[in-house]
């Protein structure tokens, strides 16, 4: 049991880190614009309530709770939509932001009327997550390619591979055919008759794994991957706020106004999926 929790957390671990590297995301551009106007306590806090948003949607999709995404899929156009405006607002207030190199403290805050201060982002960043229900079927669809690839490498996952296909099946039968697990290569696809050697082998070996061993297992996931996803953004900020000194400031404000319009470009297509679903 013990060698499944730490195999699902290094897996957690190192998808958080890289799959929060692509810089088009919503919390990416936040965490870019204020760290490029050296705000590093800002990017922390709006970096950890992002990951706690995260660490709800990957618990949700990991641990199978399809109860609750029956219950919770009614109202998903609603907060997608909200989400969306919310997106918009701020991608606005990027593209309006000037930097001062020389009066960083002066300038606007790109989380508005939220909060006046760095605690501010906290709530930024989880409000911008958790308001982007699509999240759980990203994460869901990630997690079957990690644990899938560490499955397939001979590592122990305590069986989340099978629970993570049900959780895709169940919810596919819920909804219609709303996600599609990926096709893998042949080298990373499982070996049928290597996996059963290897569970009856287990099964002589290891000790019945406890009740809530399921729970245990998707907690540890969830918040490994949550942690990578922290580390990631705490490097980027520290590496841009050290190098942006280096950058002209009119190069500087071009690249945030930028950053702005890719954001509310974002919200925009959130807005777009809103209605489609509605409709």
């Amino acid at each position: 049991m013990s060698e499944s929790l730490i195999t699902i957390s290094v897996a957690g671990l190192i998808a958080g880190f890289i799959f929060s590297m692509p810089i088009a995301g919503p919390i990416s551009i936040l965490v870019t614009s204020n760290a490029l106007k050296g705000k590093l306590k800002y990017c922390n806090l709006l970096t950890i309530g992002a990951s706690l948003a995260d660490l709800f949607y990957v618990f949700i999709a990991v641990y199978g709770l399809t109860r609750f995404f029956s219950v919770y899929k009614p109202v998903i156009p609603y907060i997608t939509g909200f989400g969306s405006l919310f997106i918009i607002f701020i991608g606005y207030r990027i593209f309006r932001t000037k930097i001062d190199l020389e009066n960083l403290d002066d300038k606007i805050n790109i989380s508005g009327k939220i909060s006046s201060n760095a605690n501010g982002g906290f709530y930024t960043g989880l409000l911008v997550n958790f308001l982007n229900p699509t999240l759980f079927f990203g994460w869901l669809t990630t997690s079957f390619i990690i644990i899938s690839i560490v499955s397939s490498l001979g590592f122990n996952t305590g069986g989340m591979g099978s629970f993570i296909d049900q959780n895709i099946n169940e919810i596919n039968h819920i909804s219609g055919d709303v996600i599609e697990k990926p096709n893998l290569p042949g080298y990373l696809r499982f070996d049928t008759l290597q996996i059963l050697k290897k569970s009856i082998r287990v099964q002589k070996i290891s000790p019945k794994p406890p009740e809530n061993f399921h729970f245990l297992i998707s907690l540890c996931f969830a918040c490994s991957l949550s942690l990578g996803s922290i580390i990631w953004f705490y490097l980027l900020a520290v590496f841009i706020i050290r190098c942006r000194d280096r950058i002209n400031p009119q190069i500087l404000n071009l690249f945030i106004n930028i950053l702005g319009i890719v954001m509310s470009c974002f919200g925009f297509f959130l807005l777009y999926k809103t209605v489609n679903m509605i409709i």
